[in-house]
């Protein structure tokens, strides 16, 4: 699949968003209302910022973008129209939560109750979008049972990475925070060599056989256009092995940094802002490769002997 970089921008935007956005719901319900508004303000401002981002320029992808609004209506069958509306159920519990968070409005007994449900809508919006390209047959690399998890973690990862990066700036003790930024890194960095290992390894089944149902000895006589079209410059794009596998080590590479500049980050706490960029690098690397290694079933109808 060509990337674009819209939705490279909305995935990863969204997923910290999200992150961030969670993992303060979280909190919320054992520490409670937040003992510093200005960290409450900004970190809310932050989170919803960048959903907003997400969610503004995935519509950009669109041919009509004024017309989003029409795939809200097909929750029954849709993933995309299901992360639509988780989405926007979501926003009204996130601003609740905000405002008694931060102590806008005093309501003490609220907090926990309004930080769980945030945190678990937060956390159903990302898992939806995860399953958006999970469940699509037509792409080998994305219909396979890791890809949710990696997107999961990713939010969580990159989320607990910005608020360790907040906490910095705020000079505040970012408690629990630090090991699950460290335990989520890991685990994302386990998850993704795995997807990785899978993907490499799964049989190529879709031919031009099994696509058009005529038995094993079809051939493609005469490709359908002489010049390339939308769909051929859309759904057949194609990363090189080597770079790809650069690529790869590239974002091994970074995640390390990003990792090792969290750990030092307990003894120098503006290291955490370090280890945020180099997660946002990492995130925009492994997501610009996820979607170019992903090869649609069409390309067996414009030459590609499998998918």
């Amino acid at each position: 699949m060509n990337p674009a970089y819209s939705v490279i921008l909305f995935t990863t935007a969204s997923g910290a968003g999200y992150g961030l956005l969670a993992l303060l719901g979280l909190t919320s319900t054992s520490v409670g209302q937040s003992p510093s508004l200005g960290f409450a303000i900004v970190a809310m401002v932050i989170a919803l910022g960048l959903i907003t981002i997400g969610l503004l320029s995935s519509t950009m992808h669109l041919g009509h973008p004024e017309r989003a609004w029409r795939a809200l209506s097909q929750w029954k069958t849709s993933w995309l129209s299901r992360e639509g509306v988780a989405a926007i159920v979501s926003y009204p519990f996130a601003l609740a939560f905000g405002v008694t968070w931060a102590g806008l409005y005093t309501a003490p007994d609220a907090v926990a109750p309004l930080g769980f449900i945030t945190a678990a809508l937060s956390l159903v919006t990302v898992f939806t979008t995860g399953k958006i390209y999970a469940t699509l047959k037509t792409i080998r690399a994305w219909h396979q049972p890791l890809t949710v998890p990696v997107y999961l973690f990713f939010a969580l990862a990159s989320g607990s990475s910005l608020h360790l990066a907040l906490s910095a700036l705020f000079g505040r003790d970012p408690g629990a925070i630090a090991p699950v930024a460290l335990i989520a890194l890991v685990t994302l960095a386990f998850l993704k060599f795995l997807y990785w290992r899978a993907i490499d390894a799964a049989p190529r089944e879709h031919t031009m056989a099994n696509a058009t149902g005529l038995g094993a000895n079809v051939r493609q006589w005469e490709v359908p256009h002489t010049t390339k079209n939308f769909v051929q410059r859309e759904m057949g794009f194609v990363v090189a092995r080597r770079h790809a596998s650069r690529l790869r080590g590239l974002f091994f590479i970074v995640l390390l940094c990003a990792g090792l500049l969290e750990l030092a980050a307990s003894l120098i706490p503006m290291l955490s802002l370090a280890g945020f960029v180099l997660m946002f690098i990492a995130a925009w690397v492994e997501r610009w490769l996820f979607f170019a290694q992903g090869e649609h079933v069409v390309t067996l109808f414009y030459g590609n002997a499998q998918a």
